[in-house]
């Protein structure tokens, strides 16, 4: 399967279609197989304990799920995601940009799930993980 947008086209559609989020994000690396995407880490991103907060962490993996479909689609801004489920494993820093690395398990004509991990930039282990599944709507 080719991509029907690259990184520019979902950067310029995030823009238009989800402004209040898309200076958050930058993709760092696209392909069929996966799509990766961080969250440069800000102050409003934090919670108590000196921590990144679960809706910051939940937001990441939403987002490069919803592109990389898109990429995979074309822009059908009107994808939504109908269920997710997160695993939060380690603390990440609070000091550290995160990385959400996404790919598309599978993809029919409806429905497409994925499975995002999410690292923080100065650790070797993914800090959370979450499935999510997305509806797709119909042409026309």
């Amino acid at each position: 399967m080719a991509l029907k947008m690259n990184a520019a086209e979902l950067k310029a559609f995030l823009l238009l279609e989800f402004p209040q989020v898309a200076d958050e994000f930058e993709i760092t690396d696209l392909s069929t197989e996966r799509l990766d995407v961080a969250l440069r880490v800000q102050d409003k991103h934090l919670r108590p304990g000196g921590t990144v907060s679960g809706p910051s962490m939940f937001a990441l993996a939403d987002v490069a799920a919803y592109l990389h479909i898109l990429a995979l689609i074309g822009p059908k801004a009107l994808a939504v995601t109908t269920n997710c489920g997160i695993d939060f494993m380690r603390k990440p820093s609070a000091g550290a940009d995160l990385l959400c690395k996404n790919e598309v398990v599978k993809l029919g004509r409806s429905l497409a799930v994925c499975q995002s991990m999410i690292y923080s930039a100065d650790q070797t282990q993914p800090v959370a993980r979450a499935n999510l599944t997305y509806a797709i709507p119909r042409d026309g």
